[in-house]
């Protein structure tokens, strides 16, 4: 079975010679395999006549054509298709009653379009470009647990909501304050038990023009949560909440599923999807072109699996690497020659909000992790030490004339303007760079991408331009805030590797404020931890190693995790079981050793 996709946003006939239609062999022997659609304004292939001899692909200027040969069994398994040359999607997610099933994969391999499946918004068209009926879609899930499921999605007798991936812009659409929003929408009376259950206290009567990141992700999981429906989805719902509620969302999540709903959830964060859910399927293929959903696993064998690469039963290998773990973190050693930035005890009153900051240091050529709650003063400290701010007691020693590179935490697309290459520009990126291309454009994969307008970007790809644009800048101290959010789990990895090579490679200071622990066991080589109550006071500590900053913000938490045996990933433990109680009391609540699993 061969397939030929020509991204619709990647194609521009206008601006190319038409390399894909003049070089094809077919056409050239005076058949119409490949031209331009007057109507389409892109290139059309047609299936039947593509040989796969694959010069279109290496000729097109914009890298938007994908031939690829599959097997194929898989042409009877063929769900969706996005019209002519369009994304392809192969089987789906097997929604189960009573429990989370979770989707794993990268980004652009159809996760969101599963879901939008699944939930109604889109209906399956079986590869056709005149669409199915729901007799089709019946007869082709036909002995499958997505026939009763199609059936009743198609009677009315199911009713899916879906929480979106990017929340950024719930407060153009949603006006007044949290509780109001929530009671318009309430169906089951469950509002004020989510308020407790999230912690929406401190918000609950703040309008929602002035909510953060991680407070617009509580308020959208809550609206999904007070529909009355039977399925719920929810597109990455941990993006931008700190550990402490990442665990509150994943309990509420789990708490709709025990009463016998379906739940559907796309995660990035492996801990959270490990915690979350029961069964997972992995997504897997090529972004942009095709994707396959693979056998449904539990959730250890599933995240085991992805990690590894490989899919033993269906004999797929779809990463020609493992992405692996280490359980004995590096020590910080003192470098008193390296010192970069040094501080003394800081004090900073800000309105209501009292920030402490012990004395420390940070070196040249080193990452330094910052977690802890959202609005306990991280971004604060780090503009007292780029000299942005002052301290009202304390002082900061560095260089004269520092210069800061700051990624903020939400990017808004509306004062982006033109494409991406003209984004990065105005940033003072080179892209024209021999170095800018081969350590930060190549890796972070946005070659493909710089003459796509940044309003078509998706969220992940919007991630990756802002990562771009603030590394690409010369600077002293990096600052990047949460920078994992809506990256898939392979690209947080590239992202840990860039910032890595960058930092030592130019010798200069990076901070970087992330949630995702496993993010920042992959990113930091020490950790400042925050403590205190969001919006009222902060503390933080000096940096510390890896192991000394983990477990003193997991004992905040009270929380711990074990090492899975196969791959060494960090996993939550459940609160109160024989191992929980045994690493509390030693002290040890995340750099673990490997232990059997007790489930």
């Amino acid at each position: 079975m061969r397939i030929a996709v020509v991204e619709r946003a990647l194609c521009k006939p206008d601006k190319c010679k038409q390399e894909c239609v003049r070089v094809c062999p077919v056409n050239r022997a005076c058949s119409k395999c490949v031209w331009v659609d007057g109507e389409l304004k892109r290139a059309v292939i047609d299936e039947r006549l593509c040989i796969g001899c694959g010069i279109c692909v290496r000729k097109c200027p914009f890298a938007a054509i994908h031939v690829v040969n599959l097997p194929e069994r898989l042409r009877e398994q063929l769900v969706f298709r996005y019209g002519v040359n369009g994304f392809e999607i192969f089987r789906l997610p097997i929604p189960k009653q009573g429990a989370v099933v979770g989707i794993i994969g990268s980004n652009g391999m159809g996760k969101s379009t599963s879901l939008k499946l699944l939930s109604g918004e889109l209906k399956p068209n079986l590869g056709k470009p005149e669409g199915a009926d729901w007799s089709e879609i019946a007869r082709f899930f036909r002995g499958s647990e997505l026939q009763p499921y199609f059936q009743k999605l198609a009677e009315g007798r199911l009713r899916a909501v879906r929480k979106p991936q990017e929340i950024d812009a719930i407060p153009k659409y949603v006006k007044g304050t949290v509780a109001e929003a929530l009671e318009r929408i309430d169906e089951t009376e469950l509002r004020l038990e989510l308020k407790e259950a999230l912690a929406l206290d401190n918000v609950w009567d703040r309008n929602i023009a002035h909510l953060s990141g991680g407070e617009l992700q509580k308020l959208a999981v809550a609206a999904a949560l007070v529909r009355d429906a039977e399925v719920f989805m929810f597109d990455e719902p941990s993006s931008y909440l700190d550990v402490r509620e990442r665990l509150r969302v994943a309990k509420a999540i789990r708490h709709a599923a025990k009463g016998g709903k379906y739940v559907v959830v796309v995660e990035h964060d492996l801990a959270v999807l490990d915690y979350l859910c029961d069964y997972v399927h992995i997504l897997y293929g090529e972004p942009g072109a095709y994707g396959i959903v693979s056998l449904p696993r539990s959730v250890r064998v599933g995240i085991n699996t992805f990690l590894k690469g490989f899919l033993k039963e269906e004999n797929v290998r779809f990463r020609d690497y493992e992405i692996k773990f280490h359980v004995k973190p590096p020590e910080r050693v003192q470098r008193p020659e390296a010192v970069a930035i040094s501080w003394g005890h800081l004090r900073k009153w800000l309105g209501g909000f009292e920030l402490t900051v012990a004395e420390g240091e940070v070196y040249s050529g080193e990452v330094v992790g910052i977690v802890g709650p959202n609005g306990i003063g991280k971004t604060t400290f780090v503009r007292m030490l780029a000299g942005e701010l002052e301290p009202d007691e304390g002082y900061v020693a560095t260089k004269l004339g520092v210069k800061l590179s700051y990624k903020p935490q939400m990017i808004v697309r509306e004062e982006l303007e033109g494409t991406v290459r003209d984004v990065l520009t105005k940033s003072g990126v080179n892209i024209g760079s021999s170095f800018v291309q081969s350590e930060l454009l190549l890796p972070l994969g946005l070659h493909k991408l710089l003459d796509r307008p940044v309003s078509e970007l998706s969220g992940g790809e919007l991630q990756r331009v802002a990562i771009a644009a603030t590394l690409g800048r010369e600077a002293d101290i990096y600052l990047l805030d949460e920078p994992m959010a809506y990256l898939d789990v392979e690209q947080r990895y590239a992202v840990a590797r860039v910032v890595r090579s960058l930092t030592q490679d130019r010798g200069v200071t990076t901070l970087v404020v992330e949630h995702d622990l496993i993010a920042q066991d992959f990113l930091a080589d020490s950790v400042i931890v925050f403590e205190g109550e969001p919006g009222v006071k902060g503390s933080a500590s000096p940096p510390l190693s890896l192991r000394e900053g983990f477990n003193r913000l997991l004992k905040g938490l009270s929380v711990t995790f074990r090492r899975d045996p196969d791959t060494l990933r960090p996993r939550v433990n459940k609160e109160g079981s024989r191992l929980d109680r045994y690493l509390k009391n030693v002290g040890e609540h995340y750099y673990s050793v490997a232990v059997e699993e007790e489930e």
